[in-house]
């Protein structure tokens, strides 16, 4: 059938759809403008088991076609009745990653960011509990006419006019997408993300032949009692994959070794697949050497095949990419130089994920360094003595990350005061800024009774607090400061070193406290530099010591390895491994390590403290 043709008969079935009456049950509705055939579809969905790394998976494919010249635009479809992901717990669900825009989201979404060095938006994002709101609100507005609304076709047709609006406003700069990426969250069979299995399918029909591309990512047993690679449990998943109406077109088998020819042609065999279309996707070092390891296999070609799409690609704009990402692959595998150990006093450590894209920026940073970073979980509920246990794990370098209650605090509070008093290279992340900040006016400024209001309500000293003033500046009410900000510079300072001399950046937040305005005068006097601001109220952003105090002491309220990405690491923690080398080999100058991370010695001895003219006298007099 002509292209053109194809067009003309889906635009008449999609108006058809977009009906709502007794005379007719098709119901789909589809933005307005929407193109039928501009843009194609790839549906990545799991089989056998949850967390076989679809985000990574599907993250590292879009990777491939946009280095093709393609504009890609991923979506996560999750089936939890949750709005978003902000108030879900990290030992339940992982880091929640927020986006530019404010969304509190799936750390896969932070995947797909780093891995296509492309900003989100809430429209990238999708939980069945925005489906399901939109739908009710939609019922209660008359918006379906009268009509007993139901799952098929009114919660699956919501599912396909938000991918239909992805696909117009989700490539870059708002413009369309030539491929939108889903990844569907759990697993086959699972009765929370039935109906959007079901709304692929749909859409499928609907969008026509060669316009949607389904991936099955499978799992592909290996017990060492039996000493051979088992398909049973993945031909089992995949056969209730197309019991759904969905015929896969290509199969990736996870396994923690290579996939065995014998088993690639049982799986090939028992779900109609051709071989050369049923990949292995075994454990690698690091999730970054994957695109390539996909490209070796074809995979890039066979979607192009598969959608018809190797007319839109741009062979020039693939080598480049492709040479960026081979050249920061290289340096990934390769020897590295020097041994570094890092510190990681969270609440959350018996969970990496619920780190992820701090261990994600460490690795990026690791890499540019030629660092071998040797990681150090520490739980700060566990921590008694510091001066004792940290010494013994000869660290060079310490993060305190973010986290929300009491639990946990002391052995941070402590933990920074060991850091600042052995001059070990410190970043504190936004509880850790607020750590930071408790410690040195408990310790150095003399406020001895300095704490937050997170805390403790009625805190003598609250330098850390919720003020009504600030939920004036920014609306904030009773919830969060969420997504990107700028931040104010000062000129001459540590901060403005690693931002290459830049009086504005853009930063994520997410919080609720504050240092008070109140005691920023007294504990700039006492030393304490807030180099980082609110460009126009007094909200301190980022805070450091003078290299005569200490080598490296940074903290930041905001999350700088949430922008961190492979080729263009974040500077705060380029600054903080650059500065731990140095600990590591007190023999290296800075002229061995890195000019460019390591400040000269005489830069950021002092920096005036900046009076804020909005601070009011100290309660402490």
């Amino acid at each position: 059938m002509p292209h053109q043709d194809h067009d003309a008969r889906v635009g008449s079935f999609l108006s058809q759809f977009g009906q709502t009456s007794e005379t007719t049950e098709f119901f789909s509705p589809h933005p307005e403008g929407y193109v039928p055939g501009r843009t194609s579809y790839v549906a990545v969905l799991g089989t056998v088991m949850s967390g076989l790394g679809k985000g990574i998976f599907s993250s590292s494919l879009a990777k491939l076609l946009k280095d093709k010249g393609l504009a890609v635009a991923p979506v996560k479809l999750e089936g939890y009745l949750n709005v978003d992901s902000g108030t879900l717990n990290p030992y339940r669900h992982g880091e929640v990653f927020v986006l530019d825009d404010g969304t509190e989201c799936d750390m896969d979404l932070g995947t797909y960011e780093r891995m296509l060095d492309q900003n989100l938006s809430v429209q990238n994002f999708t939980t069945a509990g925005q489906i399901y709101t939109e739908v009710l609100d939609r019922e209660r507005r008359g918006g379906y006419l009268g009509r007993d609304v139901q799952m098929i076709p009114h919660v699956t047709g919501e599912v396909k006019r938000r991918l239909r609006q992805l696909a117009m406003t989700g490539g870059p700069d708002g413009g369309p997408a030539d491929l939108v990426f889903i990844e569907v969250g759990g697993t086959v069979g699972d009765y929370e993300n039935g109906f959007y299995i079901e709304a692929l399918r749909e859409l499928a029909f609907e969008e026509g032949q060669g316009r949607a591309c389904f991936v099955a990512l499978t799992y592909v047993l290996d017990p060492p009692t039996l000493g051979e690679q088992k398909s049973k449990a993945a031909q089992l998943g995949i056969k209730r994959l197309m019991e759904s109406g969905i015929q896969p077109h290509i199969i990736a088998c996870r396994a923690e070794r290579p996939v065995e020819e014998t088993v690639r042609e049982k799986v090939s065999m028992f779900s109609n697949v051709p071989l050369q279309r049923v990949i292995s996707m075994h454990d690698r070092d690091s999730i970054y050497t994957i695109p390539e390891a996909m490209r070796a296999q074809g995979l890039d070609r066979e979607i192009l095949t598969i959608l018809n799409c190797h007319s839109r690609v741009n062979t020039v704009h693939e080598d480049t990419h492709r040479g960026n990402w081979k050249s920061f692959a290289e340096k990934l595998t390769g020897p590295r130089q020097h041994d570094v150990n890092i510190g990681i006093l969270g609440k959350y450590t018996a969970l990496r994920d619920a780190y992820a894209s701090i261990d994600k920026a460490i690795e990026h940073a690791s890499t540019h360094l030629s660092i071998k970073p040797n990681l150090q979980w520490i739980d700060t509920t566990e921590i008694s003595d510091p001066g004792k246990e940290l010494s013994e794990l000869n660290l060079h370098a310490v993060i305190v990350p973010g986290g929300f209650g009491e639990r946990g605090v002391d052995g941070k509070i402590h933990g920074v005061q060991w850091v600042r008093e052995n001059k070990i290279p410190f970043l504190g992340i936004c509880l850790g800024f607020q750590m930071a900040v408790i410690e040195y006016a408990r310790h150095v400024a003399g406020f001895t009774e300095a704490n937050s209001t997170e805390f403790l309500a009625d805190a003598a000293q609250p330098v850390i607090s919720e003020l009504p003033d600030q939920k004036l500046i920014e609306d904030l009410g009773g919830t969060m400061r969420l997504g990107g900000q700028d931040v104010a510079i000062t000129p001459g300072s540590l901060a403005s070193f690693l931002y290459d001399e830049s009086t504005s950046v853009r930063e994520r937040f997410r919080h609720r406290f504050e240092v008070d305005p109140s005691f920023i005068e007294k504990l700039e006097q006492a030393g304490l530099i807030f180099s980082g601001r609110h460009p126009e109220q007094p909200i301190m952003q980022f805070l450091e010591l003078p290299r005569s105090v200490h080598p490296y002491f940074v903290a930041a309220q905001y999350h700088p390895e949430l922008t961190s990405r492979p080729l263009t690491p974040q500077p705060m923690f380029m600054g903080l491994l650059a500065a731990a080398i140095l600990r590591s080999n007190p023999s290296l100058t800075r002229e061995d390590v890195s000019t460019r991370w390591i400040p000269e010695p005489s830069a950021n001895t002092a920096v005036p403290p900046t009076q804020s003219s909005s601070a009011t006298p100290s309660p402490c007099g």
